[in-house]
């Protein structure tokens, strides 16, 4: 699809390189620049106690498929001639540079765009265009709100598993990019695409902000409970020790889980009649449907749910996630010089007809 692009990344860690393999797997030629001074890119030594020092890490393998990587100190002299060399006939640069180092080292939007007109310069900053803070994930799941709401309400806040921000933010400039692609192809001219980790973190509060916004309802934290919806985010357990998650989005989705698990006569109380009173009456309800599920098998009651049409999952563990044959289809593997089998899960999994 993008045989014909090619990308030069100077940017490192994770969101800016996710934006690079997006590219990479729809075909464009990525070079990633690393510094050899200081061993590149800091993620190559991001390792799990279980990982061996002389292998690649798991960490750097996510989000650098398919990419050629170009060693040069910016610094020297012939490596910075070589990577303008081939910024001349890129058609894209991502960047996390902060601002004064990147105007430092004439690798800034406004120095190469003044050499190459159709060049998109691609920049991710912590907190705005023009900011020299440095941004790390988790003080921007911080002061963005999504710890404060995420945990238990009883527990302490909590992060997400994974660097949701940069997630977030990498989508939004491919995003960025491909309307920038699409300008360009217009009138022949490049643009500057950014994307802040906070602007991309506070885009992404959705109802959460929404419910603050028209209600002035501060969103606490609830586990996994929705604020609007009951029983959804709700986990039971089976007789057989496993737990099953309920999305249960309406009214007669919830009678169709009352009759799957043998009670219709709950649906029918007052506490529970309409998905309004049940918010209120959620945790009378969690107690009676935790009984209930007791007294199934999960392969038996999912079944049932899922041919009821009943909004259900099975809570999985990583493995059981990816032994499973769609994710196993979206798994990327590339094979170093060194021999080295790295594997990391697609980025471009959506389909065009």
């Amino acid at each position: 699809m993008f045989a014909d692009l090619k990308v030069v990344e100077l940017a490192g860690v994770l969101a800016g390189l996710a934006v690079g393999m997006f590219f990479a797997e729809l075909g464009a030629k990525v070079l990633k620049v690393e510094n050899p001074s200081n061993n590149g890119d800091i993620t190559r030594s991001w390792r799990l106690e279980t990982e061996k020092e002389n292998l690649q890490s798991a960490y750097y393998s996510s989000v650098n498929y398919n990419k050629t990587i170009l060693w040069a100190d910016l610094k020297k002299a012939a490596d910075f001639e070589m990577v303008l060399n081939h910024i001349a006939s890129a058609d894209v640069v991502i960047s996390n540079f902060k601002p004064s180092s990147a105007k430092k080292l004439g690798l800034d939007a406004i120095a190469l765009r003044k050499k190459f007109p159709k060049l998109i310069y691609a920049q991710i900053s912590g907190y705005g265009i023009d900011d020299e803070t440095p941004a790390f994930d988790v003080v921007l799941q911080a002061e963005a709100g999504f710890m404060y709401i995420n945990g238990e309400a009883d527990g302490v806040p909590l992060k997400m598993p994974i660097a949701l921000i940069d997630v977030l933010a990498a989508h939004q400039l491919k995003e960025a990019i491909l309307v920038a692609l699409l300008q360009r192809s217009k009138t022949g001219l490049g643009a500057t695409a950014h994307i802040s980790l906070y602007n991309a973190a506070l885009s992404s509060l959705a109802n959460q902000a929404t419910n603050y916004l028209m209600g002035g309802e501060i969103p606490l934290r609830m586990g996994s409970l929705h604020p609007n919806i009951a029983p959804y985010g709700e986990t039971f357990y089976t007789n057989d020790g496993k737990a099953i998650v309920l999305a249960v989005g309406n009214d007669k989705q919830f009678s169709s889980l009352c009759k799957c698990l043998n009670m219709e006569n709950i649906n029918a109380l007052d506490l529970f009649k309409s998905n309004s009173i049940r918010v209120q009456n959620r945790k009378k309800l969690g107690k009676i449907l935790a009984k209930a599920f007791l007294k199934f098998d999960s392969k038996t009651l999912l079944k049932e749910l899922k041919n009821n049409n009943v909004p259900c999952g099975d809570i999985r563990s990583m493995d059981e996630v990816l032994d499973n044959e769609t994710a196993q289809k979206l798994i990327l593997s590339e094979t170093l010089k060194d021999g080295q089998i790295t594997k990391r899960m697609a980025t471009a999994v959506f389909d065009i007809f």
